[in-house]
């Protein structure tokens, strides 16, 4: 039994100070707490909510249908379609952003003169907005007065609609993502490169090392911390795209050129349109793409990246 006159033991300065410190760094992240659940858990939420409800021409939810839009999503045809377009869309935005931005990277290597003007060139894309690059692009592929059909009669070549074919507009429009992402893709792996250690590569070159033994036996591993982060960025960034898709092709010509995103804008809010529960179902849907495909990349990609 304790004695009758010790009292409570009183907190240790330690104690006192690894308290207030504690204190300190949750008051640090309220703001960030707020905004998250501000700008993310309350909308995640209310779009779950959203998906198992019944609109009216409002939007306003009427009542609650279970698992109904998922039903419908997965047993149209359409909606497998529009699947299968944004898979589609980021393989031809993704490997050839990654593929330019490593050439390009390497190539700028060299010391050669006016190095720092070219890289200045080669990563301007990455400041263009989505909207001016869009623009730029859609004078481009104009099929009567684009630079693209006007470079190809002059060797002779039937002019291409560039945006109007629906065997070519995917690609149109994957064309205008990679433009946009080289730049970033460029300044990252530029970064990663100019941290290889010299000392390795010498290493490398005396044990007989040259051209694409040392590209891809050498420096790939040492970069590859750089390729994976673009990767997981670049396929999340493709899964969102809209605005290129919006101003180039609206999501034509016969939908070729309609993504998930797209579609989710096309149900819920383009031409007065106001279902709003199909619309949150299909944004549940890319949620959970965008979550397989990263935990898939983080699984089985990541075991081949080298951590120095």
């Amino acid at each position: 039994m304790a004695d009758a006159g010790v009292g409570p033991i009183a907190a240790s300065p330690a104690h006192r100070s690894r308290l207030r410190e504690n204190l300190a760094a949750f008051a640090y992240l309220i703001p960030a707490l707020f905004v998250f659940v501000a700008f993310f858990f309350i909308p995640l939420g209310r779009s779950i909510y959203l998906s198992f409800t019944r609109s009216d021409i409002f939007g306003r939810p009427t009542g609650l249908i279970g698992f109904a839009h998922y039903a419908n999503a997965f047993t149209n045809p359409e909606f497998g379609r529009i699947l299968l377009t944004t898979l589609g869309f980021v393989l031809l935005t993704v490997i050839p952003s990654m593929a330019l931005g490593l050439l390009l990277a390497l190539l700028l290597q060299d010391r050669i003169r006016a190095i720092r003007l070219f890289r200045t060139a080669f990563a301007l894309p990455f400041a263009f907005s989505v909207a001016t690059a869009a623009v730029l692009f859609g004078v481009m592929f104009n099929p009567a007065t684009g630079v693209l059909n006007g470079m190809l009669s002059m060797i002779n070549i039937a002019p291409v609609g560039w945006l109007t074919d629906p065997r070519v507009a995917l690609i149109s429009v994957a064309i205008t993502s990679i433009w946009m992402q080289l730049g970033y893709n460029l300044l990252v792996l530029s970064a990663g490169l100019g941290a290889v250690p010299d000392d390795v590569l010498e290493a490398a070159r005396l044990d007989g090392a040259h051209g694409l033994r040392l590209q891809f036996g050498v420096i790939m591993p040492l970069i590859s911390p750089q390729l994976f982060f673009l990767a997981v960025t670049g396929t999340i960034q493709a899964l969102q795209s809209f605005g290129q898709i919006h101003i180039l092709t609206r999501g034509g010509p016969d939908r070729s050129t309609t993504t998930l995103v797209y579609s989710i804008y096309d149900v819920a809010f383009a031409n007065n349109n106001s279902n709003f529960g199909y619309g949150s179902a299909q944004a549940i849907v890319l949620l959970i793409v965008v979550l397989a495909i990263t935990a898939f990349q983080f699984g089985v990609l990541e075991r081949k990246v080298y951590y120095s």
